[in-house]
């Protein structure tokens, strides 16, 4: 192996990609046991590696050398074989500084809290130093090495100002948890996220649904892996590129979920859609089809609507995880609140909004199945696709519909604005 990433699991892991749009080099994902990170980096068989977790500082006892940052925080996440030396580096601290800052978040004398106890908090609170924060914090269960304990933060510190998230909580395919609940805090100004994967974790998601800046991790991973390309070659990688494999990155992964009322077309759009940008399909109702062996009718009438609306919340929650994909849901899965939130993590949710009198009742849609059941749910659901939606769109016709949202996601600054 040449370069490539060493970690436990790497199944969601994005660098192998990120790194062949930066240079053209042989780059692979290393899974290794715990038991085999000494041999194998004592065999020296690579130029050079990102390391992430948990292995961020279980590799520092094996390396001859390591640069100021990596040693300051006692972290490294990039080894350089030079001549047999291994040399570590941590490119995650300029990555992460220049994240907060690109999102216009001023730390000076405010209180930090660093939610973790690995490598990454180490990096994050070297950050908030650097940065000339004012009280900074790590936060850990255990409350060992200089943390306190969540419940010591409650106690003490609902007045921080920063919340930085370096555990792996709600990171893929955990999908839909977060380490606290902003709602704890009384005077949040912003919050990081390391978890890059979902787009938006639901740490992020809540504190912008409370209108708090909040920001994942996605352009920090691919700004480390620049930092890292750099040292990998010895060229440097500008500013602008940087920005320009982000905004690629983040517009390819985001989900595009069509929501709306049964009939408005969701699943015809969706087909065409995703045919035409290139993107994955699948279809809810469909997929609890599959998955159940029954149709959704017979569900409704063997089982009932409470039964029905687990079984979608379930598959709703395992879609969810998907990226580069177009969801097309069922037309109840707005009433229930999570599976907006959840839907959002790793999607735009466009609402494809048909007139009533365009919507026809069939007999295969339980609850519209006559115009006056139909005419019912349109008036109870209409300000619950208004609410999650984040984008409105008037239906006239399915060629219309597929040219407003592709030249949406197609824009520019489709992928800034999401992530």
């Amino acid at each position: 192996m040449e370069y490539g990433l060493i970690a436990e699991h790497l199944s969601h892991s994005l660098s192998k990609e990120i790194h062949a749009r930066f240079f053209n080099y042989d780059y692979q994902l290393c899974e290794l046991p715990p038991h085999e990170l000494g041999g194998f980096l004592q065999r020296r068989n690579f130029l050079a590696l990102n390391v992430t977790i948990p292995y961020k500082e279980a590799v520092i006892p094996y390396l001859d050398e390591l640069d100021e940052s990596a040693r300051s925080i006692g972290a490294v996440n990039t080894i350089a074989n030079c001549e047999g030396r291994l040399i570590g580096y941590n490119t995650d601290l300029r990555a992460l500084r220049n994240l907060i800052r690109r999102n216009g978040m001023d730390l000076r004398g405010e209180k930090v809290l660093v939610l973790g106890s690995g490598g990454t908090c180490k990096t994050a609170m070297a950050v908030a130093k650097s940065l000339e924060s004012g009280e900074i914090y790590g936060v850990s269960r255990t409350g060992r090495d200089g943390c306190i304990t969540y419940d010591e933060m409650l106690e003490k510190h609902r007045d921080a100002a920063y919340l930085i998230n370096t555990t792996p909580c709600g990171m893929y395919p955990h999908i839909g948890n977060s380490a606290v609940n902003v709602k704890d805090f009384t005077g949040l100004k912003g919050v990081v996220d390391a978890v890059y994967n979902p787009l938006r974790s639901r740490l992020v998601c809540d504190a912008r649904e409370a209108g708090i800046p909040a920001v994942g991790g996605l352009y920090m991973l691919v700004a480390q892996a620049a930092y890292a390309a750099e040292i990998f070659t010895g060229q440097a990688v500008p500013s602008s590129k940087v920005d320009t494999v982000y905004h690629q990155l983040a517009a390819e992964k985001q989900n595009i979920v069509l929501v709306g009322m049964p009939g408005c077309g969701k699943t015809t759009v969706g087909r065409e859609l995703a045919d035409k940008l290139g993107m994955d399909f699948l279809d809810t109702d469909e997929e609890i089809e599959r998955q159940t062996g029954r149709a959704v009718q017979e569900i409704f009438s063997t089982e009932g609507e409470s039964a029905f609306r687990d079984i979608e919340e379930r598959i709703v929650h395992q879609v969810s995880a998907r990226l580069h994909t177009v969801i097309a849901t069922g037309g109840g899965v707005i009433l229930r609140e999570e599976n907006c939130r959840i839907l959002r993590e790793n999607g735009v949710l466009y609402f494809l909004d048909r007139p009533l009198d365009q919507l026809l009742p069939t007999d295969d849609r339980p609850l519209s199945s006559t115009r006056e059941a139909l005419e019912m749910r349109y008036t109870e659901r209409y300000p619950l696709y208004c609410r999650c939606c984040d984008r409105h769109i008037h239906v006239q016709s399915v060629e219309q519909t597929i040219m407003t949202i592709q030249r949406d996601v197609t824009h520019e600054d489709f992928g800034d604005k999401w992530p």
